[in-house]
């Protein structure tokens, strides 16, 4: 298969893909916004940055079902296959621990490799927001502390 720059499959595809949701603005001065729905696009907004159809390494955060039907997490990332294999191209990681652990290993897998560093926050806001919903999912709630009155233990 003949390889292209990241930059000429952008242009092929940033007005036309079955992946773009066009949404027109409520009045003249607001225009038209532009949303993505591709895997590996974490801001959902389509633009060369966070396209995971133009760029060679993209990186995505997403739900998964579990096998005793919990909501479950997974780093996803694209591996040199992509391009010649597309089923082939993506790498996923679990990660199903305690929030800082997978914090570490997204800052490890994102900027400590050298792997799409201008990515970290997008993927840091995404995995809050991941880890958010497969708590509400899953049934889990915060301990509320008991309120004590004033000089009372």
């Amino acid at each position: 298969m003949v390889q292209a720059s990241d930059s000429l499959i952008w242009l092929c595809v940033r007005n036309n893909n079955s992946f773009l949701k066009k949404k027109n603005g409520s009045t003249s001065r607001s225009g038209s916004v532009h949303f993505s729905t591709e895997k590996g696009n974490l801001y959902s907004i389509s633009s060369f940055k966070y396209s995971g159809l133009a760029q060679s390494k993209t990186i995505d955060i997403s739900c998964v079902e579990g096998d005793d039907s919990r909501a479950k997490a997974v780093l996803s990332t694209k591996t040199t296959k992509a391009s010649s294999a597309p089923s082939k191209g993506s790498a996923a990681t679990p990660i199903n621990k305690n929030f800082r652990r997978v914090e570490k290993t997204i800052t490890s897998q994102t900027a400590a490799n050298y792997y799409r560093q201008d990515l970290k926050s997008a993927a840091l806001a995404k995995w809050s927001a991941v880890y958010r919903a497969n708590r509400n999912k899953n049934g889990v709630t915060k301990v509320v502390p008991v309120k004590k009155g004033r000089g009372k233990l």
